[in-house]
C-alpha cells in the first residue's frame, strides 16, 4: 500500500508531511535530502496551501483534521499545545498548569519534544520560564523564526 507522503518546501527548510485517509498524521523537518514520490492526496495539498499562507503571514490557524499518534499522556499534552493562541507564548511551567498537572513540567516538555506534527501543533510557542527559547526538536533557529514570524517581525 502506497503511503500518503509529500515534501513541502518552506522558508525554514523542507518538511515531510504524511496523512491517513482522514487526517494529517505527521509533519516534520527533513534535514536531509529525501527521495520520495509526492502524493497528491487532497489533505496534503491543502496542508501545503495552508503552510504557504502561514509563512506569508496570511493564516493564523489551520483547518485540517489532525491525528497524531502517541501515548495518551502525549496526546493530551498536544491538545493543550493547540490551545495556545497565535503569536503568544507560554512557559513550560504554564503549559503544565494549563494541562492540569503543575508538577509535570519535565514530562510535558518531553511530550512537546515528541510532537509529530510541527507548526500545526505549536510546540514552538512554549519557552523557558526565564524567557529563553528552551528546546525545539526542529532546531532553535527554526523556533526563533516561527516566533518572530507570528509576531510580524520581518525576517531577512
Amino acid at each position: 500500500m502506497k503511503k500518503n507522503i509529500r515534501i513541502i518546501n518552506t522558508p525554514i527548510g523542507s518538511m515531510i508531511a504524511e496523512c491517513s485517509v482522514e487526517a494529517i498524521t505527521s509533519l516534520n523537518f527533513a534535514d536531509s535530502e529525501s527521495k520520495i514520490e509526492n502524493s497528491d492526496h487532497p489533505l496534503l495539498l491543502q496542508l501545503e496551501k495552508e503552510l504557504h499562507e502561514y509563512f506569508e503571514g496570511k493564516r493564523r490557524s489551520f483547518s485540517l483534521p489532525l491525528a497524531p499518534k502517541g501515548t495518551r499522556f502525549q496526546e493530551d499534552v498536544w491538545k493543550t499545545l493547540r490551545s495556545i493562541p497565535y503569536a503568544q507564548s507560554i512557559s513550560y511551567a504554564e503549559e503544565a498548569k494549563i494541562f492540569g498537572n503543575p508538577k509535570a513540567i519535565r514530562a510535558v516538555a518531553s511530550a512537546n519534544g515528541r510532537n509529530p506534527i510541527a507548526i500545526l501543533i505549536p510546540c514552538h510557542r512554549v519557552i523557558a520560564s526565564g524567557g529563553g527559547l528552551g528546546g525545539y526538536s526542529g532546531g532553535l533557529w527554526r523556533k526563533e523564526f516561527l516566533l518572530e514570524l507570528e509576531k510580524g517581525i520581518v525576517i531577512e
